[in-house]
C-alpha cells in the first residue's frame, strides 16, 4: 500500500482501526495501490463508517418514540387509551364469528409457532409475529372499530394487536401497552398526514389505510420491545419499507383483503420488525431525508415536485395526541353510515312513527363517502340497507347489520327503495368531518331535516365510558359469556394497574 494511500487513512480515520476495516483493507490493497486513483477507492473502502446524517425532525421523533415506554400520559389521554384498546378488543372478540375473524384463526391454528402470544376468541397461544396477524384480522373482520379522519386511517386494528403481541413477548406492564398504543396512534396517523390525509389516495391510488398501520403498528410494537432511539430510527424504516397498500381493496366484497392491509399485514411486520431490530439487524438512520427518501418515493408530485409536509410528522407532538381525535363508532357500521344513523335515532326521539309512514328518505354526504357506502353488497356498508333496517328496528345491533339474509327480504327492500344517497358538495367542503344532511318525508307532506354535523363518538361528540363499555359487553358478551366478559372489561379498565400484559389472557380466550 502507497504511502501517500496511508497518510489519507491515518487523517481521515487516525491511527485506530476496526477489525472490519482491517478485513477489508487486507481484501482491497492490491487493487488499491494499482489503481490511478486511490483516493476514491479511499472513499469507497470506508464509505459506510462514515456517520450518517439524520435530519432534525427524523431525531425529534426518534427521541420521543424512545421515551414514550416510560413517560407518563396526561390523565385524559390514558383514558381515552383505555377506551381504545377496550373497544378494539371488543371488536377482535365479535369478529371471531365472521368470515375473515374464522379465515384468521384458522391461519393460527395451523402456523402454530412457539407459545408466547394470545390469539383473543380462541384457546390459541403462538409466536408474537402469528398473533399479531390474527388478531388484527379479528379487529377488522368488520366495520365495528375506530377511526382517525384526518388521516383516513383505522388505527386501533393494527396498533393493539401490535402491541399486545409485543407486550406479551417481552412482559410489559399494562402502563407500557397503554403509551405504546398511545403512540401508535400519534406516528401513523401524522405520517398519513404528512402525506396530505385523505387526498393521498386520490391522487396516489394508494391507501391511506394501509400506510398509516404499517407505522401505527411499528411505533406500537417498538415501544412496547423497548427499542432505544437509534433502534426506533431503524424501526421506521423497516416500516417504510413495509408500507404498502392500494385502493383496489375496496374490490373485496368479502371484507378479508380489507382485514389483510388495514389490520393483520401491518400489524405482523411490526412484530417482526422489532424483533431483528432488538437482534442487531442494519438499516438506513433516516428513512424521511437522503436519497431515495419515503416522501420521494410515496407522496404525490405536483409538475414533477413532492407534495409533502414532513413538519407534520412532530407537529405538536407530545401536546395534540391523536387519540383524543380518533372516533369510536357508536354504530357497528361503516364509518361514513354512523351520521345518518345519528339523525334518524334523533328522528325518533322527536315524532312517533313507523316506517310505513315514511315516503322518502334523503341522505346527503360527501361524494368520496358516496362511494363508498352507496349500494354496496356487504350490509354494514350499505347506507341504502342500513337506513331501511334502522327505519323497521328503530336501532341498529351488531346481529342485524351482519344479517346479510336481510338484504334480500322483500320487507327491508320495500324500505331500502325509499333511500336516495346524494353526493353533496356543501358536505365535501366539511370533509375529513363525517357529516350528513338527512332529509325525512312522511306519507302526509312533512318533513324532518338535520344536519348532523358532530357524529356521536367523534372528538367534538365523545361516548361516555359507560357508552363504551355498553357496546363492547354487547360484542363480547355473545362469545364469552357474560361472566368473563364483565371480568375482561374490569381488567382493561384498569389497564394501568397491571403489572404484567399476560395476565389478559385468561379473560380474552375462550376454550
Amino acid at each position: 500500500m502507497s504511502r501517500s494511500l496511508e497518510s489519507l487513512i491515518e487523517a481521515r480515520h487516525g491511527a485506530a482501526m476496526t477489525r472490519r476495516q482491517i478485513l477489508r483493507l487486507a481484501g482491497f490493497t492490491s487493487a488499491i495501490a494499482l489503481s490511478p486513483n486511490f483516493a476514491k477507492a479511499a472513499e469507497f473502502l470506508f464509505a459506510d463508517e462514515t456517520p450518517s446524517k439524520v435530519s432534525e425532525i427524523t431525531q425529534q421523533l426518534s427521541a420521543y418514540m424512545a421515551a414514550a415506554a416510560t413517560r407518563p400520559l396526561p390523565e385524559e389521554v390514558s383514558e381515552k387509551a383505555t377506551q381504545h384498546i377496550l373497544d378494539t378488543f371488543a371488536a377482535m372478540i365479535s369478529g371471531s364469528g365472521l368470515v375473515p375473524g374464522r379465515g384468521a384463526l384458522e391461519f393460527a391454528r395451523a402456523y402454530g409457532g412457539k407459545p408466547v402470544a394470545t390469539v383473543v376468541a380462541s384457546n390459541i397461544v403462538c409466536g408474537p409475529i402469528e398473533a399479531a396477524f390474527a388478531n388484527g384480522v379479528l379487529a377488522h373482520s368488520d366495520e365495528t372499530d375506530d377511526s382517525h379522519g384526518p388521516s383516513r386511517s383505522h388505527p386501533g386494528v393494527s396498533t393493539v394487536p401490535a402491541g399486545f403481541a409485543a407486550g406479551e413477548q417481552y412482559a410489559i406492564s399494562g402502563a407500557q401497552f397503554v403509551r405504546a398504543v398511545t403512540l401508535g396512534y400519534d406516528i401513523g396517523t401524522r405520517v398519513s398526514m404528512s402525506l396530505g390525509g385523505p387526498s393521498y389516495q386520490a391522487l396516489t391510488h394508494r391507501s391511506t389505510h394501509g400506510t398509516a398501520a404499517c407505522f401505527c403498528a411499528g411505533a406500537a410494537a417498538g415501544c412496547a420491545a423497548g427499542l432505544n432511539e437509534a433502534q426506533m430510527r431503524l424501526m421506521l424504516d423497516y416500516t417504510a419499507q413495509q408500507t404498502s397498500g392500494i385502493g383496489a381493496w375496496s374490490r373485496d366484497a368479502a371484507h378479508m383483503e380489507k382485514a389483510f392491509l388495514f389490520a393483520g399485514k401491518p400489524a405482523s411486520v411490526a412484530v417482526l420488525a422489532a424483533d431483528l431490530i432488538r437482534a442487531g439487524w442494519s438499516g438506513v438512520e433516516d428513512i424521511f431525508s437522503g436519497s431515495d427518501n419515503f416522501f420521494e418515493a410515496f407522496a404525490p408530485r405536483e409538475n414533477g415536485a413532492v407534495k409533502a409536509d414532513p413538519s407534520a410528522l412532530v407537529d405538536k407532538l407530545g401536546e395534540r395526541y391523536e387519540i383524543t381525535r380518533t372516533n369510536i363508532k357508536k354504530w357497528t357500521v361503516g364509518s361514513p353510515i354512523q351520521a345518518p344513523l345519528d339523525a334518524l335515532a334523533g328522528f325518533f326521539k322527536q315524532r312517533s312513527f313507523s316506517a310505513d309512514d315514511v315516503k322518502k328518505v334523503t341522505v346527503r354526504i360527501a361524494t368520496d363517502e358516496a362511494n363508498t357506502v352507496s349500494n354496496r353488497d356487504i350490509p354494514d356498508i350499505c347506507l341504502e340497507h342500513m337506513v331501511a333496517v334502522m327505519l323497521l328496528d328503530k336501532t341498529v345491533t351488531f346481529a342485524t347489520v351482519h344479517d346479510k339474509a336481510r338484504m334480500k327480504d322483500p320487507v327491508v327492500l320495500k324500505q331500502r327503495a325509499k333511500v336516495e344517497v346524494v353526493a353533496d358538495p356543501r358536505i365535501d367542503a366539511r370533509r375529513p368531518k363525517r357529516e350528513a344532511i338527512v332529509e325525512l318525508t312522511f306519507n302526509d307532506g312533512t318533513q324532518l331535516t338535520q344536519w348532523v354535523r358532530d357524529v356521536r363518538g367523534t372528538a367534538e361528540n365523545p361516548m361516555t365510558r359507560d357508552e363504551v363499555v355498553d357496546k363492547a359487553r354487547d360484542l363480547i358478551a355473545p362469545v364469552l359469556g357474560a361472566g368473563q366478559t364483565t371480568a375482561l372489561i374490569n381488567k382493561l379498565l384498569a389497564l394501568e394497574t397491571l403489572h404484567d400484559v399476560r395476565e389478559l389472557r385468561p379473560a380474552l380466550q375462550k376454550s
